[in-house]
């Protein structure tokens, strides 16, 4: 999926080249619960999430996009 490792973790930007939003929009959308958490296995300092927590929130845009085209 998009060249994503099987593990591993990415960071902000790495995420929103794959999410197309704001960084506002997304820190936004993980308070509220729209998007994962942050991992800090890197230092708690470093905002890190897991591959793993981005490929299932992709899946989940993904058949969210699909259910909605087949109502349209």
């Amino acid at each position: 999926m998009q060249g994503l490792p099987e593990t591993g973790y990415l960071r902000l930007k790495q995420v929103l080249t794959l999410i197309p939003v704001s960084r506002s929009t997304w820190w936004a959308g993980v308070r509220c619960g729209r998007y994962p958490k942050p991992t800090y296995a890197l230092g708690e300092r470093i905002t890190a999430w897991s591959v793993e927590d981005i490929r299932a929130l992709l899946s989940k845009v993904a058949v969210t996009k699909v259910d909605s085209e087949r109502a349209a």
